[in-house]
């Protein structure tokens, strides 16, 4: 990753800065008090006493504090109304001196400001409905003018409203987004500090601890457990209305492939909804036919296929050529009813193949046949063709993938082994696969093994019976893909999705997957290898809650990191590893160096991490290509080339902390490529030297001292290119190893030998004109 070699010699975070989220006995003095944070970051257009009294509630505790409260004996089932209360924790009466602060001042206090966060995140959502509603009643006027327009004559262009309109229009909509970014970051704040001053009243009042009894109780609060997302799919419909999307022709066959070009991204729970802004400005929220339309999102339920050997997990793993993934989808909340059977197999890109995804369609009655080979085909072949009007080569198409799917479940004795379930929120002009994003949030994995299937009629756990900790893991964040037809002018991503991977808010993960991370976490007994991304700092808690702590090393390992390919590729990990956290780093993508790194971002007042990314991405998101150049340009010397590993103060490092989680794609022939560069720079040196050395031979003692010294300038030259030879091949295989992103060509140092070289010529040169002129001069007396 970018300055790698810098970064670890001078990175200005030593390795404990990253406990101090766990212990806050390590905070410094210069840390920001919660307090102060809570001032600093509140909402101009937000009233100061809308948010949560912190100092209060914080002055109660330190009142009560002071008073050393005792334990309340809990077995005790009668009191007298007569007695004098007990004596402190310290065996001291209370006297008048002592204050009268009580707990149930706290309770009452904390209570009052639960009840105000709720009421006014509830006015403030009700007044952007309201808003919303404005905007849906101007654009559906706006509609009905085109289509009455229409009606009496002309094309749809010539009677489409001003310009004018629409970005007037287009600003409510952004207002309308960015008010609802502004509140939930004010939901936010208020939770953190909730959390914040329950944790110091159990903290200094540990006989009467609530955290757990309030954190429960605003978990079921309306201002925290409410699903406002139907804000952004009325958002997404005003968006798409503006920009007139045309839905493309439904692709209506039974047997469906898909060539697609897939990236993966996690994204932080906290920028969950900036992601959905950013998106759905471009692209409508896509609602499937099953969705009430109340949500933005729907839940999608995968039940994974593999034997006791794990033979499929293994090969995803290891990406061998034609490896398998085999599973059962179906959508919508409750039982399923119509069930899609998928097969995705991998290919590798370098042969000039893409991976694909087929599937076919069956009623959920139908599944346990297919599982158990008696599934009709035949009769189902002559239904597609006369029903569905099917063409011979589809009808033909359908069945190969059908009798393929049946026999694999036979033949590798496939049983249900995993299951991975999430709210999906799709973002895609309908049945336009141009541009399709995805993004999946709670997402858990389930573990299918250790109940009867009953001969293939129970292919997924009962949905009544609870689940054991071991047999469900929690993933923390949310999963973003990015998918792009293959093909053409749609093998480049549009600008929008450039710049959201620029955003500072997108962690790729190379190759991540749902199915193997949960075989990975819940049936480590059976697992051989694992994935370099659960050595990731952010999901090692909860791999740990799942019992599948076995397959992580110890938090006193010495790299932090598994051994094998983990150790390799450990600066993949978003968040760095145990040893080394990075809980605070930017997302940064192939993309995003020149955003993140510019010197605007340096000049840009210091805040959260990640916070003044993606707020000066929504404030500049038009950033074009020259000004990013610009930007990069204001670098200097601090780009990761040859030169800043061979010349480390030449080569600049980051102050803040990035998370290097791209990765380059290697084809077979660059390995090859490496080494014929090194072939070409040795050929040139040795061409030099022999140059060189024939100068030195054939010249005597009778010649101009310039000759000698010419030759012995030569020398060190072509020894120059020799070394940088070896230099450039081992650092360029070093890259090509680890697949570390960014330049993989050097730029200075072919400038600076090409400029010594160019630059010994050039001395030569007027010397050998000095002489000319010298021996013309003498030629000249002498007539």
């Amino acid at each position: 990753f970018f300055n790698y070699f810098i970064f670890n010699c001078f990175s200005t975070y030593p390795p404990f800065i990253f406990c101090w989220v766990q212990d806050s006995s390590l905070l410094p003095t210069t840390m920001v008090k919660f307090g102060e944070r809570l001032s600093q970051n509140r909402a101009p257009e937000y009233p100061p006493e809308a948010y949560m009294d912190y100092d209060k509630l914080k002055e109660i505790i330190r009142d009560l504090g002071k008073k050393k409260l005792a334990s309340v004996d809990q077995t005790t089932r009668e009191v007298s109304l007569t007695a004098p209360p007990p004596t402190n924790a310290a065996g001291r009466q209370f006297t008048s001196s002592d204050s009268p602060t009580t707990e149930e001042d706290f309770y009452s206090c904390i209570d009052a400001q639960l009840v105000k966060v709720e009421k006014f995140t509830l006015e403030k959502v009700t007044e952007l409905r309201n808003q919303i509603s404005s905007l849906e009643r101007e654009v559906a006027a706006l509609n009905d003018a085109a289509t009455v327009a229409n009606a009496a004559g002309g094309t749809s262009s010539q009677h489409r409203p001003d310009e004018a309109v629409f970005d007037r229009i287009r600003n409510q909509a952004d207002s309308v987004a960015k008010s609802f970014l502004t509140l939930e970051k004010y939901v936010n704040l208020n939770f953190m500090g909730f959390h914040k001053i329950l944790k110091k009243h159990d903290k200094n009042s540990p006989a009467h601890a609530c955290k757990q009894f309030y954190i429960n109780r605003m978990h079921n609060q309306a201002w925290v457990r409410g699903d406002y997302s139907d804000v952004v799919v009325r958002l997404s419909s005003v968006y798409s209305a503006l920009r007139n999307d045309q839905s493309a022709e439904e692709n209506k066959d039974a047997s469906q492939s898909f060539l697609r070009s897939t990236t993966k991204y996690w994204v932080r729970t906290e920028d969950v909804s900036k992601v959905k802004y950013a998106i759905l400005k471009h692209l409508p929220v896509f609602l499937q036919k099953t969705s009430t339309g109340e949500s933005d999102s729907q839940l999608t339920n995968s039940v994974y296929f593999d034997n006791d050997q794990l033979e499929l997990y293994h090969g995803r793993l290891d990406k061998s050529p034609g490896a398998i993934a085999y599973r059962l989808r179906w959508y919508g909340a409750g039982d399923p009813k119509i069930v899609f059977f998928e097969r995705k197999t991998h290919r590798d890109t370098w042969t000039g193949e893409a991976s694909v995804k087929e599937r076919f369609i069956v009623d959920e009655s139908e599944v346990k046949q297919v599982l158990n080979d008696k599934y009709p085909i035949d009769e189902k072949r002559k239904e597609m063709a006369k029903k569905k009007g099917a063409t011979e080569a589809e009808v033909d198409e359908w069945e190969t993938l059908v009798r393929e799917m049946v026999q694999v479940v036979q033949a590798k004795q496939l049983v249900p082994t995993m299951r991975t379930q999430y709210m999906r929120t799709a973002f895609q002009i309908p049945f336009d696969a141009t541009v399709r994003i995805s993004l999946d949030t709670n997402l858990c994995m389930i573990s299918e093994r250790g109940y009867n299937t009953e001969g293939g009629a129970k292919w997924f756990r009962d949905p009544e019976k609870p689940l054991e900790p071991n047999e469900i893991t929690r993933f923390p964040h949310a999963v973003l893909e990015v998918k792009l037809e293959l093909g053409g002018a749609n093998s480049e991503p549009p600008q929008w999705v450039t710049d959201l991977q620029n955003s500072g808010m997108l962690y790729e993960v190379h190759k991540f997957s749902k199915f193997i991370h949960g075989c990975a976490v819940l049936l480590p007994e059976y697992v051989r290898s694992v994935p370099y991304w659960v050595d990731d700092a952010s999901v090692r808690e909860s791999i740990i809650r799942s019992g599948g702590g076995r397959i992580l090393v110890k938090s006193d390992h010495d790299t932090g990191v598994g051994p094998g390919a983990n150790e390799m590729y450990n600066h993949l990990l978003p968040f760095g590893n145990v040893k080394e956290s990075k809980m605070d780093a930017k997302g940064r993508t192939a993309n995003t160096i020149d955003l993140i790194e510019t010197g605007e971002a340096k000049a840009a007042p210091k805040t959260t991490a990640g916070t003044a990314t993606a707020s000066q991405y929504y404030s500049e998101a038009d950033v074009t290509d020259d000004e990013i150049l610009y930007n990069a340009g204001l670098q200097g010397c601090c780009e990761d080339t040859c030169a800043g590993w061979l010349f480390p103060f030449c080569s600049g490092f980051n102050e803040d902390t990035l998370a290097p989680t791209s990765v380059q794609k290697i084809e077979p022939k660059i390995f090859f490529a490496n080494e014929r560069t090194f072939l070409h720079w040795l050929h040139s040196g040795v061409t030099l030297y022999t140059i060189a050395a024939g100068i030195l031979a054939f010249a005597s003692d009778t010649h101009s001292v310039a000759v000698h010294w010419y030759a012995m300038a030569l020398l060190p030259i072509s020894l120059g290119f020799c070394l940088y030879a070896l230099h450039l091949f081992l650092w360029r295989a070093e890259k090509i190893k680890t697949r570390i992103p960014g330049r993989w060509d050097d730029s200075r140092g072919p400038l600076i030998l090409g400029t010594i070289l160019a630059g010994v010529l050039f001395v030569n040169f007027l010397l050998k004109c000095r002489e000319i002129r010298k021996f013309n001069y003498a030629m000249a007396h002498e007539l």
